[in-house]
């Protein structure tokens, strides 16, 4: 008898469902041991977990399909070019693009704006409002496309990435103190806002396609780190930020 094995189809799906378990598994300890509670309508829950694992494993063959062909190909055709001005113009773009518009920092800036108003650090008019959040955002958006930027300038000239991050840390500790402190916790979430479904891709790829494409460079150890500087400049810029306009 020939071994049963499942449709191609359905395999990303119950990659999924087993990558959600561990999260339904806290969840379900803590609702029942801890809090003492049922859960609210088990079958609404089992059916919300099925939605989201095809949604994640529609996502992530999109991802597989589109972003990270369209990331390494580019990458690969700049360098193969040679032409360092467009491919740096291409990663700042890159993100920029991508952080500019990502719904998280939207919603963090806004929320932020909010408090600042609540706070009298700024005007409570909607303009003032609304200025302040879109300063945010590009004072955010102008981090990563910079972190970016910096990464690829990494990737070509092989610097070891532990010493670029560790000086990050170390200004990010040394700004801090200066900082206003209404500022500080803002501008450590914004820091997470690059770890979007959208820019950790493509930048990924990004930097595997580029170090795949140069003589000498080892994808595994020189095309990962982008992210890294992606999360690490926000903060730095952010209450730098902070201390120009409070």
């Amino acid at each position: 008898m020939k071994p049963y094995h499942l449709p191609k189809s359905l395999q990303p799906i119950l990659d999924s469902l087993r990558d959600l378990f561990p999260i339904v598994l806290v969840v379900s300890i803590f609702q029942l041991l801890v809090i003492r509670q049922p859960l609210p309508d088990y079958r609404d829950l089992l059916l919300g977990v099925l939605f989201v694992a095809i949604g994640l494993s529609l996502f992530v063959k999109g991802l597989e399909m589109g972003l990270f062909p369209i990331g390494q190909s580019m990458a690969q055709s700049f360098a193969r070019k040679g032409s360092l001005a467009w491919l740096l113009l291409f990663a700042f773009a890159l993100g920029f693009g991508t952080t500019v518009a990502e719904p998280a920092l939207i919603a963090i800036a806004e929320e932020a704006s909010e408090i600042a108003a609540a706070g009298n650090l700024i005007h409570g008019s909607a303009d003032a409002m609304e200025s302040y959040a879109r300063g945010l955002r590009y004072t955010v958006a102008l981090s990563v496309g910079l972190a970016i930027v910096l990464g690829v300038i990494r990737i070509l000239r092989g610097w070891p990435i532990h010493w670029l991050i560790v000086g990050g840390y170390v200004c990010i500790i040394a700004i801090t103190e200066f900082a206003p402190r209404e500022i500080i916790g803002i501008a450590y979430d914004s820091g997470g806002v690059t770890t979007s479904t959208i820019t950790v891709p493509l930048v990924t790829a990004l930097g595997v396609g580029l170090a795949a494409s140069i003589k000498g460079r080892n994808p595994m150890i020189d095309g990962f780190g982008l992210i890294a500087f992606a999360s690490l400049t926000p903060i730095m810029f952010v209450m730098i930020y902070g201390m120009i306009v409070h």
